[in-house]
């Protein structure tokens, strides 16, 4: 590289849409120049949930204002921008049509190279972007969507240890909420309660913890807070407390069963390696008993804990550019016009499917 490269960075796969400017300099430091996103609170909000149908048009509503003001912000035109980079999946198919066609669009009209960017990889790469993390590192995601343990050894070479095999983390989250009565979004409502609540009153299950395999399971879980809460209808201010401060820590004692495996065993691949890192990424990350449990595990294993900024773990476009860069400072061929936006992408090509597959391809 000769010269500072910059991209246009567009992000519409789920209920976020963002736009943004990231710049890569000559000696690989990232930089954000601009970072716009815009919430669909909201609009799903009385849903309990994202209704993919209003985030399409909630997308296509916001997405060219979002991304003049990014240009404005960074203080530069269109033609100043080197490239392209729109999520193209996975995620809700209708908002990915939204931006991939867009960046499609400016990419064709400017004569810039398009990077049809993988969600996931964004997610992976931002630590890069953050504090310039070298390879190989461990990564896990814990999203609405996604929960996955994933070696990241290069731009574009993923090797998926582990991954749900029903319900994700944030799904969890939102679904016991909802159960609850608790305000969407999911995560922060169960995390607000539980700070008043009694950990110890149920003993809720830990699936698949002591299994030599490093995925992950929640569905019983969700199902455990269910039946507690029926046995106690109705229930008072206190028992949701009780019950998400317990639901949180079966979740903390799961991930310290589920990571240290796979820190361990990172260990035995890379001894060489002095200080190894764990990143954490995704919406959930944000939980602070979560964001504790991590911490003191890389402790106990002799980890480095990187965890982005809580903007930067949740959807953004800044990741987005940052993966498009990547590739570009790697020599990776951009995107012909005529790709397509995939609802199911797995970072890792070559994990077995742990649920079937369809059309769209694999569900985990």
């Amino acid at each position: 590289m000769t010269r500072p490269l910059r991209i246009l960075g567009i992000e519409t796969s789920c209920d976020e849409t963002a736009a943004s400017i990231v710049v890569r300099h000559e000696d690989g430091r990232g930089e954000i120049i601009s970072d716009v996103v815009l919430s669909q609170l909201e609009e799903h909000s009385a849903f309990g949930g994202v209704v993919p149908e209003i985030a399409a048009r909630a997308h296509v509503e916001a997405l060219d204002g979002l991304i003049e003001e990014a240009l404005s912000r960074a203080g530069i035109k269109l033609s100043d921008v080197d490239a392209v980079a729109a999520t193209a999946g996975p995620g809700l198919i209708g908002g990915l049509l939204v931006g991939l066609m867009t960046g499609k669009a400016i990419a064709m009209s400017a004569n810039k190279p398009l990077y049809a960017v993988n969600h996931l990889e964004g997610h992976a790469l931002t630590a890069r972007l953050t504090d310039g993390l070298g390879f190989p590192y461990l990564m896990l995601l814990v999203s609405g969507g996604h929960t996955q343990l994933v070696l990241v050894k290069g731009v574009g070479d993923y090797e998926r240890w582990g991954t749900t095999i029903d319900d994700a983390l944030g799904e969890a989250f939102d679904k016991t909420a909802k159960l609850l009565g608790l305000p969407y979004p999911g995560g922060p409502a169960v995390e607000k309660a539980a700070r008043t609540g009694d950990a110890t009153r149920f003993d809720f299950p830990r699936p698949l913890v002591g299994e030599a395999r490093l995925d992950f399971s929640f569905s019983g879980l969700k199902t455990a807070v269910r039946q507690a809460a029926t046995a106690i209808q109705p229930l008072t201010e206190q028992d949701i407390a009780d019950i998400c401060a317990s639901f949180q820590r079966a979740i903390s004692r799961t991930l310290k069963d589920r990571i240290g495996r796979g820190l361990a065993r990172f260990r035995e691949r890379s001894p060489a390696l002095s200080e190894p890192s764990l990143v954490v990424a995704g919406g959930v990350a944000a939980n602070q008993v979560i964001r504790s449990t991590l911490q003191d595990l890389c402790n106990e294993h002799r980890f480095a804990f990187i965890a982005p900024p809580l903007n930067l773990c949740t959807d953004n476009a800044a990741m987005i550019a940052w993966a498009g860069l990547e590739r570009m400072a790697a020599g990776l061929p951009a995107d012909p016009i005529s790709v397509a936006p995939r609802s199911r992408w797995p970072l890792d090509n070559e994990a077995a499917a742990l649920i079937g597959s369809g059309k769209r391809g694999a569900k985990a």
